[in-house]
């Protein structure tokens, strides 16, 4: 079992969310509600969200992802917050830029990861870990065409060196998710047809709103008794991700035998 940070009950939780595409699009249209649940239920300040993704909308894009045609050409990162503070009456902010080591990071509690690529995967990890991080949380949240795997792990730095039981991030426990050389061609989708070949249409929407459950609990409970899942649309089931190191090994197995060799 995991307990939560308990700094996090006292102030606002300040959230990253790296990639608005087809599954940072979902995580970002479900936080406002957890934001609402979590005020509701006496928490000081919920969240405070900022969203980063380089991203313009395509054609395509309005296929799998929640953007219209009259949309086309705009930043994803800023047509999400624009929608979200508007609807909401928050006060979420967007960078339309992709992360990088220019970018300003230093003040998030809790970052997700919604990227496409291991090489971008390995980006967030030298940024999240070390002893100059103060990053409590990193949700990292990947997948391959009808398959993928949600983690919610404390990477090892300045803020969680003293945890006695630090849940292992995805990379950890899955080293060959942070191999920039196992990349495929990572280009987007041209259009439509393709995209729905590329990816069955709702893998991102069934592993983000995994995602957001295992958040929700963590946030509602105070405490968690799984910190991830892999999830195998052709099979129909989600395997969770037991906190217990004695049998993370044994985990490992059985997820690769859901996550395809182009996990992302």
């Amino acid at each position: 079992m995991h307990i939560l940070d308990a700094d996090l009950l006292r102030r606002p939780v300040r959230v990253l969310v790296v990639g608005c595409g087809g599954t940072g699009s979902v995580i970002a249209g479900g936080l406002p509600y957890l934001h609402q649940a979590m005020l509701v239920a006496g928490h000081p300040g919920g969240l405070q969200v900022t969203l980063m993704d380089a991203d313009t909308i395509s054609s395509a894009n309005t296929i799998r992802q929640p953007f219209c045609q009259a949309e086309v050409g705009l930043a994803k990162a800023t047509v999400m917050v624009s929608r979200m503070n508007l609807f909401w009456g928050l006060r979420w902010t967007a960078v339309a830029e992709d992360l990088s080591p220019q970018s300003e990071t230093a003040n998030f509690d809790l970052w997700i990861g919604c990227v496409d690529t291991r090489a971008a995967r390995k980006l967030i990890q030298d940024y999240v870990q070390g002893w100059r991080s103060h990053v409590a949380y990193w949700l990292d949240i990947g997948n391959s065409a009808d398959s993928g795997q949600f983690v919610l792990g404390q990477p090892w730095n300045g803020h969680n060196r003293r945890s006695a039981v630090r849940l292992r991030s995805a990379p950890e426990i899955f080293p060959e998710i942070v191999e920039a050389s196992l990349d495929t061609d990572g280009a987007p989708s041209c259009s439509a047809v393709e995209a729905l070949e590329r990816q069955e249409q709702f893998v991102n929407h069934t592993l983000a709103y995994h995602a957001l459950g295992l958040l929700a609990r963590l946030f509602r409970y105070g405490q968690i008794e799984h910190h991830g899942g892999f999830m195998s649309m052709a099979a129909g089931r989600v395997q969770p991700l037991p906190i217990s190191p004695a049998i993370w090994r044994k985990m490992r197995r059985r997820g690769r035998r859901l996550l395809s060799s182009k996990t992302a």
